[in-house]
This record gives C-alpha cells, structure tokens and sequence, in this order.
C-alpha cells in the first residue's frame, strides 16, 4: 500500500516522465494555472494602486498563504515520492540528492519567502518576487518537451561555434573600448565621458548591438573614423550568433524530419 501509494504520487506529479493519465493532467493544469495568477498577482503588486487599499492587501495576503500552503504540499510530496526514482533510491541520501537539484531548489523558493517573513523583518513584496523562479517549471511540461530538447540540442551542437563568436565579440568590444579611449579622452568635452576603457566599454556594448543611447558619443575626427570602421565590423560579428542558432534549428527540423530506418521483420 505504502509503495503504490508513493508511485501513484510519483506518477501524478511527474506526467512528462511516467504517464499521461486524466488525473495527472487536472494537477499539473492546475499548478500551472497557479504559477500564472502568482506571476500576475507579482507584477501588480508593484502597482501603487492595487496595495494602498486594505482590502486589497488582504486579497493579496490570502491569495498568497493559499498558494504558499499548496506549493509546500506539492513540494513535501515530490520529497516524498523522489526516491521512487532510480537516481535517487536512498531513502535519506537519495532525497537529500533531489533537494539540491536545481527542480527541487526552483520548488523550495516558491514558498520559502513567506515562512521567511515571520521570522525576519523583510519586506514580503520584495522577497515575494522570488516566486517568479516558478515561472521556471513550465518549462518541464509535457506539452513544452520536444520543444524544449530541440533547443537544447541546437545549442549544445552549435555550443563550439557560439563559444567561438563571443570570444570574437568580447575581442571586438575591447578593441572598440580602447580605440576610442585613446581618440576621445583628451577631448575637453567627450573625455569627460571616455575617461577610461572600462568606462568606453559601455559606448562599445551599445554602439556594436545598434541600441544608441546617445549617452556618450565621439567628438574627435579619428574618433569618428574608429567609430564607423567599429560599426560596420560590429553588424558582421554581432550577427554570427543568430546565423549559427538559424542553421542549428534548420539542421535539428530536418534530422526530425528523415525517416527513420526499421527493421521490416520487427520494426526495430
């Protein structure tokens, strides 16, 4: 009894790995459906308008406890059944291995803030805001899966050539930063704001990814010059990450997509 019960649990609350049964949907819809509305009651709490109210800060205060009380279940319950998993059989090392994984660490931040609040003298919306890590598990959804892998397969094919382009890209900011260190910041007006290359390496980040604040801009004529020759080099290099991840993506649809090559006599 004391097994089934635990592997019925297990089953309940892991649908990607063990099934997919009418139950299991209704809990994780469910849970899924109470991450969103705490996302939501996160983000309008730092409305003024939405707190100043009593009222309000009861809904708020309640609505809370309420899902502090069913994320601690869920998660006393995954504690439990973890070691029905093969990874962690240890009925007490095996458990204390699922806690630190970052799933049951996600798990913990939901609902920890609020027990911390009664002991400490913290401000509950600003540490309430680590629920938003809970937004994290949907990720973990059966629906989301095959997504998921895909792309966590074109990044770790591709993760040799990304490497490669932010090294070209951190090459490139540095140089940026130190041309126009040396052309600006003797400038009676512009060397107040390139007063040295870690300063200038704002101007570079912002300049090489097209935002352009604005906030620091050349003044010199070599100070120019470096600038175009750094922006026309930035559009090349800045844009090899998202041709790599493109490729990736058109070369993991199209391995999806090959037929798959069975035996015809027991279609292995």
């Amino acid at each position: 009894m004391y097994k089934t019960t635990k592997h019925r649990i297990h089953r309940l609350l892991h649908p990607e790995v063990l099934g997919n049964e009418r139950w299991d949907k209704f809990i994780n819809i469910f849970i899924i459906i109470l991450i969103v509305l705490n996302v939501i009651a996160v983000m309008l709490e730092t409305v003024p308008g939405y707190h100043d109210e009593e009222m309000e800060q009861r809904l708020f205060y309640y609505f809370d406890l309420f899902s502090v009380i069913v994320f601690t279940i869920e998660y006393l319950l995954r504690l439990w059944s973890s070691n029905h998993d093969p990874k962690y059989r240890h009925p007490v090392w095996g458990r204390l291995k699922y806690m630190l994984t970052p799933e049951a660490l996600i798990d913990l931040l939901a609902f920890l803030p609020f027990y911390l609040v009664s002991v400490f003298t913290i401000d509950l919306r600003i540490i309430r805001m680590l629920r938003l890590l809970r937004f994290l598990r949907l990720f973990q959804l059966t629906a989301y899966m095959k997504a998921t892998q895909l792309i966590i397969n074109v990044f770790k094919k591709r993760a040799n050539e990304l490497v490669l382009s932010l090294i070209l890209m951190l090459f490139l900011i540095i140089i940026a930063s130190s041309a126009l260190y040396f052309a600006e910041h003797l400038h009676p007006v512009s060397g107040d704001q390139f007063t040295s290359i870690p300063a200038a390496v704002w101007w570079a980040v912002v300049t090489l990814t097209t935002t352009g604040y604005g906030d620091m801009v050349p003044m010199t004529i070599a100070g120019k010059i470096a600038s175009g020759i750094i922006m026309l080099t930035g559009v090349a290099i800045f844009a090899l990450p998202a041709g790599i991840i493109t490729a990736g993506f058109l070369d993991e649809f199209r391995d999806n997509r090959k037929p798959k090559d069975n035996c015809p006599h027991c279609g292995k």
